[in-house]
């Protein structure tokens, strides 16, 4: 089965900015991310939360060369109803949901909002649920990790703990029909050697782009989630060679670079070329956001 596009569409890059500080959300809107999303909950103190909401609102209604999603708070916070009323009006591409763990009430909140939504898994019992959260309603359009609050949750120190975790979220995706997982936040802004890193890794472990929180880390992120040239010509190589193959009534051969061919292998190249052509060259993107900002 191969991934399919929906509302997360091709986003290499997530970028979260505080929803109250304007300056910033123009910033992001203009820059290198492939989404944006205005940040309702963490970055925002609880005294600016109504500026926050609104602000959101006004910048969902102007228009946008980006997809823009909205975190909003967690659905047994305070500012949740407010949250909740505005969005199903502003009409966002999309809303991130925090510390989803309820298959009742993400479903409920789904219908509410009536736009995609991404359920962010921060809790033992939210990871314990993915797959149910993942199928509970049809606008569900992925479930992904926030690796920070699951940490202290599970009370682990040592990141590696999160390995069963990360391919929990794959496999429930996958098993959802839907597409691979957005990574979670690297939180250590000084450490892009690490970001490239753990990205290359996630990538080759089955999630396909990555959540943000500083315009620095989306040179590297846009790296590991675009397709090498290298890679797409191997591709295209045999996806001609499959065609030849068809040609003599063959399901499965080796190609001629040796390699094994059957549907797995070819399902494999045609998400990958169907991937390529949104995706722009890392090196070029960046560049272009440096001469906006």
């Amino acid at each position: 089965m191969t991934a399919p596009v929906t509302a997360l569409g091709r986003a290499r890059s997530w970028l979260y900015v505080p929803a109250h500080r304007t300056d910033l959300v123009a910033k992001a809107l203009a820059g290198a991310a492939d989404a944006v999303v205005l940040d309702l909950e963490d970055a925002v103190p609880p005294q600016a939360k109504d500026t926050a909401r609104d602000a959101a609102v006004a910048a969902l209604e102007a228009p946008r060369s980006v997809p823009v999603w909205v975190r909003m708070n967690t659905l047994d916070s305070p500012w949740a109803h407010a949250d909740i009323d505005a969005l199903a009006s502003a009409r966002p591409d999309g809303v991130r949901v925090p510390k989803a763990a309820d298959v009742a009430a993400a479903a409920e909140l789904a219908d509410r909002l009536a736009v995609p939504v991404h359920l962010l898994l921060e809790s033992a019992l939210g990871v314990e649920n993915a797959f149910l959260l993942a199928r509970c309603h049809p606008l569900v359009a992925g479930v992904s990790l926030g690796e920070a609050d699951l940490a202290a949750d599970l009370h682990v120190r040592n990141p590696t703990a999160l390995r069963w975790a990360r391919q929990r979220v794959v496999v429930a995706n996958r098993a959802a029909g839907l597409p691979s997982p957005v990574a979670a936040v690297w939180t250590d802004l000084a450490d892009l050697d690490g970001l490239a890193a753990d990205s290359i890794a996630a990538r080759d472990d089955g999630f396909f782009g990555r959540s943000v929180i500083h315009p620095t880390q989306l040179e590297p992120v846009h790296r590991a989630f675009t397709p090498a040239p290298a890679e797409i010509d191997s591709a295209r190589a045999l996806l001609d060679s499959l065609q030849t193959a068809a040609e003599n009534g063959e399901s499965a051969f080796v190609d001629e670079r040796g390699r094994f061919v059957d549907p797995a292998v070819v399902a494999g190249a045609r998400w990958l070329l169907d991937l390529a052509p949104g995706l722009d060259d890392p090196a070029a993107t960046t560049a272009a956001g440096r001469e906006r900002s």
